[in-house]
């Protein structure tokens, strides 16, 4: 009788424990039946022991749900199940129903066995994770907004990217517009080039305003393309002109240079076959140190580049006209190069830049020319070259009778006629 009694009161103890856990306690024995249930799982379930229940049957008795489904929590899946079976378990899918109410649940079961190993019953937890599920949502949909936030913000960089390069940014020590301050600068030894579309004022009185539009950006898109796959990027467009900044080594502006010539070529095919005049242009490429920075006001902000270098460049694209060339370099590119030689080139002339008391030298680079025109330049380089060094070490009767031969063997060579205009200007002077 004491050993009964001991045992009554000491299941008495533990039912009144359970009874105070904040979580839903459901106790199984070792053939499935329900057992017990503490009033907290009788809340979470809308009900207590069912009796004369099969295991089978508890999904449906006590409205067990798979979450997010119409399907009752399969019996086989159950922690209980499980733990009937010897083993630990833990699932946070499952759902109770009482009529239009749900509540997610956790659940984890544990097998209890006597002092002999026998398994005699299986305990189960049902912890209401109503708030912890709504808090998931929440973070979900948190997550989700911050991720369409981020999505615009990229866009919106990409956006400002087109407006203010990259390289631009990253020179100033930045990734993104929206850290850069008014008046921020940078010194960096840089090439420059300058691209210009010949006579287009008289080319665009041709079209309408949407016609240049769309010339223009069919020109410029072809262009572009050629500058970045060269390691440079665009800083500005100034109308139909172009000028790219070339950070890693003068050889990369060459490049781009060219290959923007020679996809001239093919764009002037195109037009040929519409009917269209083809179209000129003249690039001018110097290197030097110059100041990248911003510029402007409190409300209007833009990027600038500042030095004598860039005015430079800007002169020789302009001396590209004059000479009659598609691309003129200047000596501090010229000797910066890896290897000038592997370009068709002559010397030029020299160029006085204004504020500095040494001239310039220029260099013509040759190779996207028509072929024909590269071969006569090539054939004729070094007695051109002698012609503009009589002409700059004042031998002028030496250098026009040079630069006459030159033009009995081809009269296509407009920086030769460019030479003997200046002497015949000179005499009459």
């Amino acid at each position: 009788m004491e050993a009964a009694q001991k045992l009554y009161d000491s299941e008495k103890r533990l039912e009144k424990f359970l009874e105070t856990l904040p979580v839903g306690v459901f106790v199984v024995d070792a053939d499935g039946q329900p057992f017990y249930t503490n009033q907290t799982a009788q809340n979470i379930f809308g009900k207590g022991i069912i009796a004369e229940t099969t295991p089978e049957k508890i999904p449906e008795i006590y409205q067990l749900y798979l979450a997010g489904t119409e399907k009752f929590y399969p019996y086989e899946q159950q922690p209980i199940f499980k733990a009937l079976k010897g083993e630990n378990a833990r699932v946070d899918n499952m759902e109770i129903r009482q009529g239009e109410k749900i509540i997610p649940v956790e659940v984890s079961a544990s097998p209890i066995f006597d002092d002999n190993g026998k398994l005699i019953y299986a305990i189960a937890t049902f912890q209401d994770i109503t708030e912890r599920k709504k808090a998931e949502a929440e973070r979900i949909q948190f997550t989700k907004q911050l991720e369409l936030k981020n999505t615009e913000l990229s866009k919106l960089n990409q956006s400002y990217s087109r407006f203010v390069p990259k390289q631009f940014l990253r020179f100033l020590g930045h990734e993104s517009i929206v850290d850069v301050s008014l008046g921020e600068s940078v010194q960096k030894k840089m090439s420059i080039l300058f691209s210009d579309i010949r006579s287009f004022t008289t080319l665009s009185e041709t079209m309408n305003l949407g016609e240049n539009f769309k010339f223009i950006n069919s020109y410029l898109s072809r262009m572009e393309p050629l500058i970045t796959a060269n390691y440079g990027f665009i800083d500005k467009y100034i109308g139909d002109a172009i000028m790219a900044l070339f950070g890693r080594c003068p050889d990369d502006a060459v490049q781009a240079a060219l290959g923007m010539l020679l996809e001239l070529n093919k764009y002037n095919i195109l037009r040929k076959g519409y009917n269209k005049s083809p179209i000129k242009i003249g690039i001018g490429i110097n290197t030097g140190s110059l100041m990248l920075g911003t510029v402007g006001g409190i409300n209007r902000m833009d990027t600038t580049v500042i030095s004598d270098a860039v005015n430079l460049a800007s002169r020789l694209q302009d001396l590209t006209k004059v000479y009659g060339a598609s691309l003129i370099i200047s000596q501090h590119t010229f000797f910066q190069l890896k290897d000038y030689t592997k370009y068709n080139y002559r010397f030029l002339g020299q160029v006085q830049v204004k504020g500095k008391k040494d001239a310039v030298s220029l260099f013509e680079f040759f190779d996207a020319d028509p072929p024909e025109l590269i071969e006569f330049k090539t054939q004729t380089k070094t007695l051109f070259e002698q012609g503009v060094i009589s002409y700059y070490s004042q031998q002028k009767e030496q250098a026009t009778e040079i630069f006459q031969r030159i033009i009995s063997l081809n009269n296509q060579d407009k920086a030769v006629y460019f030479y003997l205009e200046e002497e015949g200007r000179r005499k009459k002077e």
